[in-house]
């Protein structure tokens, strides 16, 4: 791992010889708004990381500028961290050691759209992207629900999944094809990766290279309906998610649950469910409401809320509730609410909803979604937890993993790869592309 350098003024001029000065930021404004990712929704991250901050913001408009933006900073011993749109909730896009954020939102080409892929520059924001892919009849297969700030770049390597997951799977399942890295080096390689060698750049925090473009899958365009069923319960909710998310005769996008009073904090749509309902907020395919609402009602449910095809993003809509837009609508509720990243069993989360909540009947709340992960439908879980301090947090993280519920913790910034990717094989990348540590140092555990 790189330990703190000094800061050298002389790259200053190479990076605005390299780039423009009006592309070199140095002013504390700058360098304080882009040293911030939403670590913020961790108590503990906010301690750790709210004092960190670059030495100086570099923005290269072309792709072309990266190599020689990375050979000075090599040459300097400078450390470097890429940002996209800085929503990612670990502290990914921080800098732990100073030195240099840079910030690829300016590569925004759409490169190549073809039958069944699109290719672009890592800069391009997902909401732009889906926008012009519908009109060429595709749609993103996977998107995380900050879509409209998240670049594709920030999303392959600082996410898993999101809206569409219930479907086309996470990440690691198909839905990254291909990319192009640079190397951290005193002469950086381009590598075109494709097919395994993939793993050791999907969710990597840009330790183990500098993506610039990326190849994603994308699929048909449907028409999607949004619909938000209300129950009784949790576990009835739980249950007909199950159903739906099995039933391979209704085409989805997305399945989440919320129990109370999680739905109350829904401030835009709130008003349109029953005192203590459990909600369900769906996007299925225009024409399936009738069997989801017979579905839904052999559960105890009813539809509380729908928004048409025709309005589909171009409102607020029910994917604005889901996965950790869920927690964000909570901590404006309540600024003490934090959250955590859970993988439940696909057919034994009930039990362990209960075990869970005979322990900690206030303190955590049930939020999922139900993705289909390596193949298998199962319940993935963004529980809303009550914030006490760390040792609670830690405490009923234990608990979780006592009943068998992985935990991935959201609540550290060194990275955490879970069952999906390699991690020795992205420490053995990190070697060959990174010689000196310079890429997002602190971030991924080294040997020694």
């Amino acid at each position: 791992m790189a330990m703190a350098v000094r800061w050298k003024p002389e790259i200053v001029g190479e990076l605005i010889g390299l780039v423009g000065e009006e592309q070199v930021r140095l002013d504390p404004d700058s360098r304080e708004k882009l040293s911030r990712d939403y670590y913020w929704y961790s108590p503990v991250l906010i301690d750790l990381l709210k004092h960190k901050q670059a030495d100086a913001i570099v923005i290269p408009t072309r792709e072309d500028e990266i190599p020689s933006i990375l050979a000075a900073a090599c040459r300097h011993r400078i450390p470097v961290t890429v940002r996209g749109g800085g929503t990612g909730n670990y502290g990914q896009a921080v800098p732990l050691f100073g030195g240099i954020v840079l910030d690829l939102s300016r590569l925004t080409d759409i490169v190549e759209v073809g039958d069944g892929y699109a290719t672009v520059q890592c800069g391009a924001r997902l909401k732009a992207l889906e926008l012009e892919l519908r009109k060429r009849n595709r749609e993103l297969c996977v998107y995380p629900s900050t879509y409209a700030i998240a670049t594709v770049g920030g999303f392959v390597c600082g996410g898993s999944g999101g809206i569409g997951s219930i479907t086309w799977g996470n990440l690691w399942d198909g839905n990254v094809l291909g990319a192009v890295i640079y190397t951290m080096e005193e002469s950086p390689r381009r590598l075109e990766v494709a097919g395994d060698e993939l793993r050791n750049y999907i969710h990597n925090y840009g330790t183990t290279g500098v993506m610039t473009r990326v190849t994603i899958r994308v699929a048909p365009k449907t028409d999607w309906f949004q619909a938000a069923l209300q129950f009784p319960d949790p576990e009835s909710a739980m249950r007909f998610g199950e159903k739906l998310a099995r039933d391979e005769s209704i085409r989805k996008r997305l399945v989440s649950i919320s129990e109370h009073p999680i739905p109350t904090w829904f401030i835009p749509i709130a008003k349109r469910f029953a005192p203590g309902a459990a909600v369900a907020l769906l996007e299925i395919e225009e024409g399936a409401l009738e069997a989801v609402a017979a579905t839904g009602a052999e559960f105890g449910g009813s539809v509380a809320h729908t928004i048409p095809a025709d309005r589909y993003q171009k409102t607020l809509g029910l994917s604005d509730f889901s996965w950790n837009h869920t927690t964000l609508w909570a901590l404006k509720s309540d600024p003490t609410i934090t959250y955590l990243q859970a993988a439940f069993h696909e057919t034994d989360y009930l039990e362990q909803m209960r075990r869970i909540k005979e322990r900690f009947p206030d303190e955590v709340l049930f939020h999922f979604e139900w993705v289909r992960n390596g193949g298998v439908i199962a319940p993935s879980s963004l529980p809303i937890v009550r914030y006490r301090n760390k040792e609670r947090l830690y405490e009923i993280i234990r608990f979780f993993e006592s009943v068998g519920v992985r935990i991935f913790d959201p609540h550290t910034f060194v990275l955490d790869v879970g069952a999906r990717a390699d991690y020795a094989g992205m420490v053995r990348r990190k070697q060959m592309n990174d010689p000196f540590g310079l890429l997002n140092p602190g971030k991924i555990r080294m040997p020694g």
